[in-house]
């Protein structure tokens, strides 16, 4: 079609604050505090996340109508705001577990979020396709930084100093373990399907 440009997705790109922020108002309306207790909970102290960020992102969501504030009677004189999702907003949260990112799928952190909400993505076969992206990830042939003094790529059990093997070691085990569930969980999905 000539003279449209196509859709971007709302959050194409960016962090995943956006993504907890729907993941978690999807399981209950939550204050704004509570919300910010769930996401560190989430994230830990990895990325804290800070009232500079959350209530900015929230904005952006309650703009894009993906997000309402309701009022409610405080415990005291004063009422207090609570956050809800809106039907767009679960949208927004189906097509983002649906379609992460590459960066999504590659980085740790943010595939623990995609994986915190990815049961709120009710097709067991989208499900599986996500999980099966992040084992394909896995199983790529990964380039090693370990190198000898001309340059040149070594082995990683022959790295040059005991925390770089500890490293490569922790590496390892974590993605085995990680490749075991990921084939269990797979085949469950797939199985229910």
């Amino acid at each position: 079609m000539t003279g449209t440009t196509p859709a971007t997705p709302a959050w194409k790109g960016t962090p995943v604050l956006p993504l907890a922020i729907l993941g978690f108002l999807a399981e209950e309306p939550l204050h704004g505090y509570q919300l910010k207790d769930r996401i560190t909970g989430l994230t830990g102290h990895v990325k804290p996340v800070s009232d500079g960020a959350l209530y900015p992102a929230i904005a952006r969501l309650e703009a894009k109508g993906l997000i309402e504030r309701r009022t409610e009677p405080g415990a005291g004189a004063a009422p207090r705001q609570v956050l809800a999702l809106t039907p767009a907003g679960r949208a927004e949260l189906a097509r983002r577990l649906r379609e992460p990112t590459p960066t999504e799928i590659t980085d740790r952190n943010r595939y623990f979020t995609i994986l915190a909400f990815l049961h709120r993505l009710e097709d067991p076969a989208a499900q599986a396709a996500v999980l099966r992206r992040r084992l394909d990830f896995l199983d790529a042939p990964g380039a090693g930084f370990f190198f000898d003094e001309d340059g040149k790529p070594v082995k990683s059990e022959d790295a040059p100093t005991l925390f770089r093997r500890g490293m490569t070691q922790i590496a390892r085990a974590t993605a085995k373990a990680e490749r075991e569930w990921l084939k269990a969980a797979i085949a469950e999905l797939e199985e229910g399907a």
